[in-house]
């Protein structure tokens, strides 16, 4: 998904929307390398513990993705990638309504 999360935050980079991550793949020290190499220039939550904030939101599975709207309300919720099509059609959706207040 990473070549398809760099789009986004290019594409909507002055409208009404943000890239979120939560990160456990490690501490910050392995993980901020790799975030600057690959080009990872949104927010990240790196877990202080393996799956600390996984447990809290129940995630079973990995891409676990919640698309929150301007309000703070899940709006939609996806466990595995709903396609890059359907994820762009929802997250422009709500980039207009937010644009619309």
């Amino acid at each position: 998904m990473l070549p398809h999360e760099k789009a986004l935050v290019k594409r909507l980079q002055n409208k009404p929307f943000a890239l979120i991550g939560i990160n456990n793949d490690g501490p910050a020290t392995d993980v901020l390398p790799r975030f600057q190499k690959e080009g990872i220039t949104w927010r990240n939550a790196i877990e202080p513990e393996k799956d600390s904030l996984a447990s809290q939101w129940n995630v079973s599975g990995y891409p676990n993705l919640y698309l929150i709207d301007a309000l703070g309300v899940i709006r939609y919720h996806w466990l595995g990638s709903p396609g890059d099509d359907v994820l762009d059609q929802r997250i422009d959706e709500l980039v207009a309504e937010a644009q619309e207040k």
